[in-house]
């Protein structure tokens, strides 16, 4: 009889990164996509859906072995939004590994820009869309008034309020707390469970 696949739900993922890490493994792990629209995948065990990370309700509570999002809770407008997805993936996922950048780390990584998290909006728009301080470009105005608006960073003490029960990884820069990973994989894998799966 054979071994009933790991099924992972990625969040906001693409299939490049399980392929990028060669983490595919057909007979082992199926993995579904969760993103706005459905894309096109190539590998047998990714498949793709629509919806939306605030609202699982297309899936059982514990119907995955594991859910896996990679700097997607910031991208969510608002803390409320924040919350229910934090609420949704403890739902159905048996357990789960959500990463997002440190808010108070010092470069912001949306825009490359020192302390830019803190910035009035005004300022920020106007950096973004009158020189070329931001990733070396001019902003469209369109395209930076809704990615101020979708962007809002979490400190540690949020993500711990929305994942109380788990384990922390910190990614270091230079010593300094770049981003978290938030998960409930066991203490004694977190290491070498986080290094791959932590960049932005």
């Amino acid at each position: 009889m054979g071994q009933e696949k790991i099924k992972i739900l990625d969040v906001g993922g693409t299939e490049n990164f399980w392929t990028n890490h060669n983490f595919l493994l057909p007979d082992r792990v199926s993995i579904t996509l969760l993103n706005l629209e459905k894309e096109k995948t190539r590998q047998e065990n990714i498949c793709s859906l629509s919806g939306t990370a605030t609202d699982l309700s297309q899936f059982a509570d514990k119907s995955f072995d594991l859910v896996f999002s990679n700097s997607v809770i910031e991208h969510l407008h608002n803390y409320e939004n924040q919350k229910k997805m934090a609420e949704e993936i403890r739902r159905v996922g048996k357990k789960y590994f959500v990463q997002t950048p440190n808010k108070y780390f010092f470069l912001e990584p949306h825009y490359a820009l020192p302390l830019f998290q803190f910035f009035p909006s005004s300022l920020a728009f106007l950096i973004l869309t009158k020189t070329k301080l931001s990733r070396m470009q001019k902003w469209d105005p369109d395209f930076a008034r809704a990615y101020l608006q979708e962007i809002r960073l979490l400190s540690y003490g949020e993500m711990k309020t929305f994942f109380p029960d788990s384990d922390i990884y910190f990614e270091k820069f230079f010593g300094l707390n770049k981003s978290f990973v938030f998960h409930t994989l066991g203490a004694n894998k977190k290491p070498g469970l986080a290094g791959p799966f932590v960049s932005n």
